[in-house]
């Protein structure tokens, strides 16, 4: 589904990416885990078309990236709602710029199903000021959803949020993606975050980033590290893993 062989990215003097080796199959959930500022989202901008690499080869879905951005939705940090569109003309939003062809009761439609599925059935008439900071997120997730999309790209989605909406938020969306089936590569420096998400966890060392660890849980979801004694032990190397990649 994803590939990266030898790749590398300069920019200016400074070496960003070095070397960057990893895959990524077909309905995989992958965590890019690392520090602030180590190339995590850079790699999701080369994923997404939105850079170019200076060397080395990236395939997504089968060939270059610039052919495959109709099978991408990005989700960030920030939900990027638009003020005067209320929640379901936002959830709609995405579908009118792909798919213009698309009725307006088409595009409404298909949004109206995926803001029930992120549990917003009674506050689709919302405009974003009335919604709180979770609700927010959850219509970005809806935005996304409504394009199906085989390549989800998530750029610490939950960071800005309290701790137990955060909570809630991951464990709606491994439930999401059960259902859709969708490759979700999902960027985060909170090590419980990816312990509780990922099928793998690609560690990245500071710049120039390299995979320095592939991690798997192997620990069914729902996923609890403070009762599994395997999730604990990962979590303290996971600690000393970050300790002496700051000291590098």
């Amino acid at each position: 589904m994803i590939v990266f062989q030898n790749v590398c990215l300069q920019l200016g003097n400074v070496q960003i990416l070095k070397n960057l080796n990893f895959s990524v199959e077909k309905g995989e959930f992958i965590c890019l885990l690392g520090p602030s500022g180590c190339g995590k989202s850079t790699i999701l901008r080369l994923i997404g078309d939105l850079l170019a690499g200076t060397s080395g080869m990236i395939r997504v879905a089968g060939g270059p990236p610039s052919e495959a951005w109709e099978k991408i939705a990005y989700f960030f940090q920030n939900p990027r709602l638009l003020p005067w569109k209320n929640a379901l003309e936002n959830a709609a939003f995405g579908l009118e710029m792909r798919h213009p062809d698309l009725g307006a009761k088409e595009r409404l439609g298909l949004a109206s199903k995926q803001l029930t599925k992120v549990g917003l059935a009674n506050d689709m008439q919302k405009m974003p000021i009335m919604l709180s900071g979770g609700e927010r997120q959850r219509v970005s997730i809806a935005r996304a959803l409504a394009l199906k999309p085989e390549i989800i790209l998530m750029d610490e989605p939950f960071s800005a949020l309290d701790p137990n909406t955060r909570r809630v938020l991951r464990l709606q969306l491994i439930e999401l993606w059960k259902d859709t089936g969708n490759t979700v590569i999902f960027v985060t420096h909170d090590i419980d975050e990816a312990l509780e998400l990922g099928d793998r966890i690609l560690v990245l060392g500071t710049k120039p980033a390299a995979v320095q660890n592939i991690i798997e849980p192997k620990v069914p979801r729902p996923r609890d590290i403070d009762i599994n004694d395997k999730l604990r032990k990962i979590k303290v190397n996971l600690i000393q893993e970050f300790r002496e990649i700051a000291e590098t």
